[in-house]
C-alpha cells in the first residue's frame, strides 16, 4: 500500500513536513530565547542574593549602633543628672557661704559698743569716774586696771565687752565689776 499511496501522492505536494520543519525552528528559537531569559534571571537572583546578604549585615551593625545608642544615652542621662545634682549642692553650699559673709559683713559694719572715752583734753574739765567706773590713765592695761581695783580680769572684761584692750584710750570710762 505504500507504494500505491505514494503514487497517489506523488501528484499533490505535501506541506506537512514543511510545517513541521517551521514548527521545529520556531520552537528552537524560543526555546533560545527562554534559555537566554532564565540566564538573566538567575543572574538577576544571585545578585539579589549578594545584596540580601549585605542588607543582612547591615541590619545587623544598625541593630549594634542602636543598642550602644541607647546605652550611651542611659550614661548621657545618668551624667546630667549627676551633675545637676552636684550643681545644686554647691549652690546650697555657696548659699550657705554668701550668708555666712553677709552675717560678717553686718557684725562688721555695725560699730561694737564701745565704753565712750571723755575728752582729755584743755577744752572741759577732767573725767571723773563715777560709782563702779574707772578712768583711764597713759600706761593703763586691762589686766593692770583689774589687779589694781581687786578684780578678776575676766569679770572686767565682762561688765566691758566692747573695749578693745589692745587700743585703751587716756581717759576712757571702764565699768568695774561689782
Amino acid at each position: 500500500m505504500d507504494t500505491i499511496s505514494q503514487e497517489e501522492n506523488e501528484g499533490s505536494f505535501s506541506y506537512l513536513p514543511v510545517l513541521a520543519l517551521i514548527i521545529g525552528l520556531i520552537a528552537g528559537v524560543l526555546g533560545g530565547v527562554a534559555l537566554v531569559k532564565v540566564s538573566a534571571v538567575n543572574k538577576t537572583i544571585s545578585e539579589q542574593s549578594a545584596l540580601a546578604g549585605r542588607i543582612d549585615a547591615l541590619e545587623s551593625q544598625v541593630r549594634t549602633a542602636v543598642t550602644a545608642g541607647e546605652e550611651a544615652s542611659k550614661r548621657i542621662t545618668k551624667v546630667a543628672n549627676d551633675t545637676n545634682s552636684a550643681f545644686g549642692q554647691v549652690g546650697e553650699a555657696i548659699g550657705g557661704i554668701r550668708t555666712d559673709v553677709a552675717a560678717l559683713q553686718d557684725s562688721l559694719t555695725k560699730p561694737a559698743p564701745v565704753a565712750t572715752p571723755t575728752s582729755s583734753g584743755s577744752d572741759g574739765p577732767a573725767p571723773v569716774a563715777g560709782p563702779d567706773e574707772y578712768v583711764v590713765k597713759s600706761g593703763d592695761t586691762g589686766i593692770k586696771i583689774a589687779r589694781n581695783n581687786g578684780v578678776s580680769w575676766g569679770d572686767l572684761q565682762a561688765v566691758n565687752p566692747g573695749v578693745n584692750w589692745n587700743r585703751l584710750g587716756v581717759g576712757q570710762t571702764i565699768k568695774l565689776p561689782q
